[in-house]
């Protein structure tokens, strides 16, 4: 039976590489999605077949069998009834029960197991310790993260909340290597619930001072350490699922983490030390000189504009309107005119947030464009629609370096011939700062919520064909 479960787990994790690279595709997501869901189907299988065969105690069959099924009803309901807009909340909502399983799981194998710890040496401690650590510090890190997305919790000063978490990861590192040199006599037990109590104070301070400019980041950090934390929750185990499911997510979260990094002008030593940018910058309350547009102007500059780039951000997820500039591409598309979707990396509040929506749409993965890929050729453009977007096209990112996001890479859209803003006010972006592209001369702001402004566009564009 053992060399079935084996099989079995070594299935899961084929299925679950197959679907990371399938996922790896836009137009394959939805292919590697189902497989990685068979792979996780195969796994608690397994599982379950081995709970059969080692006469697992009832009692531990029903809570794993509650378990399943509460967790079955309860992500099912929230998958479907979530807004895309509210996506990035569920993903840190998700990534923190992944986290604090991963620290259970260590305080459980500790509890159980305490004289066979003891009796591992030095390495199987520090495996069951790192492991819940990082579980604890995914966890309370993840649900400030959904606290912050969620808008119930506004962004406060960094300077002693940083310096606070610097100094907390150093008793927490400090404090395991006095332990195991021998100079802090308790019992195992104690420490580790000592030193979870710790990472759960490190993962708040951590995320808490963290600007919305920076959020794509930390999700993609935490999303590793989740990874990391499970698989060495794996290694207790001996559980090959877990192993290698922690591995993928934890090596997925940290590549992604790196190219966040790059695309937000970040050092991974900053982001893992708590050193990002503050969210606001004095003197950026002055009024600004900015010139509007309407409906028919716009559609006038569409008219006689024939290369076409728009510029999502996550105002349009806010307008749900990725379906209308579908309508409003076949239009352009019917008159010869070209059109592009220019993405910047961190565009929302998570990685790859805008590609999904535009995926929503039935927007074919061709016309999404990389921002290193256009920024040379903006001059180009005719026109510029920028729905929603606000930092990744603010040109204060090059010219102010008193800016929170001075040297943050971003769309060179003011090097367009013309450019049309969709906002419903003049509020700042994510990062609190006012945009200077507004005040461009070839910069129009179109006030209005950008679905029904698309759809009056739309509308007339097509009886004037």
């Amino acid at each position: 039976m053992n060399v079935f479960i084996e099989l079995g787990y070594l299935g899961a994790a084929l299925s679950f590489i197959l679907g990371l690279k399938l996922m790896s595709s836009p137009k394959r997501a939805q292919t590697g999605i189902l497989v990685a869901a068979i792979g996780m189907f195969l796994a608690i299988s397994c599982t379950l077949i081995a709970v059969y065969s080692f006469e697992v105690p009832s009692v531990n069959v029903l809570i794993i069998i509650s378990a399943l099924i509460l967790g079955i009803w309860g992500g099912q309901r929230m998958a479907v009834q979530v807004e895309m807009t509210a996506m990035p909340q569920l993903v840190s909502l998700f990534n923190a029960t992944g986290g604090g399983c991963a620290m259970l799981l260590g305080l459980i194998e500790m509890h159980t197991w305490e004289s066979v710890v003891l009796s591992q040496g030095t390495a199987y401690q520090l495996l069951l310790l790192i492991g819940s650590l990082t579980g604890a510090i995914a966890f309370t890190g993840s649900i400030v993260a959904y606290l912050k997305l969620a808008g119930k919790i506004k962004d406060v000063h960094q300077t002693t909340y940083t310096i606070l978490a610097r100094v907390f990861i150093v008793i927490i590192f400090g404090s395991c290597l006095l332990f195991y040199l021998g100079f802090i006599p308790i019992s195992i037990s104690v420490f580790t619930y000592s030193v979870i109590g710790l990472s759960f104070v490190y993962g708040v301070l951590f995320v808490l001072p963290i600007g919305g400019a920076d959020m794509p980041v930390v999700i993609s950090l935490l999303n590793a350490i989740t990874g990391i934390a499970t698989a060495l929750a794996g290694f207790m185990q001996e559980n090959k699922a877990m192993i290698a499911g922690g591995i993928f997510v934890g090596a997925a979260g940290l590549l992604l983490t790196l190219l966040m990094c790059k695309a937000m002008n970040r050092s991974l030593v900053n982001v893992l030390a708590g050193h990002f940018n503050k969210t606001t910058n004095p003197g950026e309350d002055t009024p600004q000189t900015i010139q509007e547009t309407s409906v028919a102007e716009t559609i006038t500059q569409l008219s006689f504009a024939q290369k076409i780039g728009v510029i999502p951000g996550y105002g349009m997820a806010i307008a749900q309107a990725q379906h209308e500039c579908y309508q409003l591409q076949k239009v352009l598309e019917a008159q010869d005119k070209s059109i592009d979707y220019i993405i910047h990396p961190v565009a929302g509040r998570m990685p790859g947030h805008m590609n999904v929506l535009l995926a929503e749409a039935k927007i074919d993965y061709d016309y999404l464009k990389e921002m290193d890929s256009v920024n040379t050729l903006m001059e180009t453009y005719d026109m510029l629609l920028v729905i929603g977007a606000n930092d990744v096209v603010n040109p204060a990112a090059e010219t102010n370096t008193a800016s929170p996001i001075y040297g943050m890479p971003i769309i060179k859209a003011y090097q367009s011939k013309k450019i049309i803003v969709m906002k419903r006010g003049m509020s700042t972006g994510y990062a609190g700062i006012q945009n200077e592209l507004f005040e461009k001369e070839n910069c129009r702001l179109l006030f209005g919520d950008a679905k029904k402004s698309l759809q009056e566009i739309v509308s007339q564009m097509k009886m004037m064909n």
